[in-house]
């Protein structure tokens, strides 16, 4: 579906607040089909609790919560001394897309993060998940010069244990 201005103009995006955690844990439920309670009470906490640097976000559309986002600024990581926005989760009520909520919500984010001086947001997706892949993309998101690696614990400490 097309956005229309219309659409974008139902659209309110505010501060999350702790009260938006149900909203955000059964949000997330209904779009992995699985609950994260802990994850979300643990990443709202932190995220309510840095002082001034607060970045994640809400999206109502006519009053309806119609997504989230949950980012953190961090001045500094993995050896680079630059101040970086991390976008953790995403998510938009499945009724609601292509209606303009997800990318109200990063508007709203990259506004913040330039107001704060943040120069750059990074973010995570799975190489399977086309879909987000794509919205990324049309936000212009580019792959980023760093390769992101992985280590399976177990496998490795058996590898060496046997080696």
């Amino acid at each position: 579906m097309d956005r229309t201005m219309a659409d974008e103009s139902k659209i309110v995006v505010r501060r999350l607040a702790p009260g938006d955690l149900q909203a955000v844990i059964l949000l997330d439920a209904r779009i992995t089909g699985r609950r994260r309670d802990e994850y979300f009470r643990l990443k709202l906490t932190q995220a309510l609790a840095d002082t001034g640097v607060q970045v994640s976000l809400a999206a109502e559309h006519e009053r309806v919560f119609a997504g989230f986002l949950l980012a953190r600024v961090y001045y500094g990581e993995f050896g680079v001394m630059e101040a970086v926005a991390v976008l953790d989760t995403i998510g938009v009520n499945p009724d609601f897309r292509g209606q303009g909520v997800g990318a109200a919500l990063l508007a709203q984010l990259c506004q913040n993060l330039e107001g704060l001086g943040i120069p750059q947001l990074r973010t995570e997706v799975s190489l399977e998940d086309q879909d987000l892949l794509r919205f990324f993309h049309r936000e212009g998101f580019v792959p980023a010069p760093r390769l992101c690696l992985d280590l399976d614990v177990v496998a490795a400490r058996r590898d060496r244990d046997v080696g």
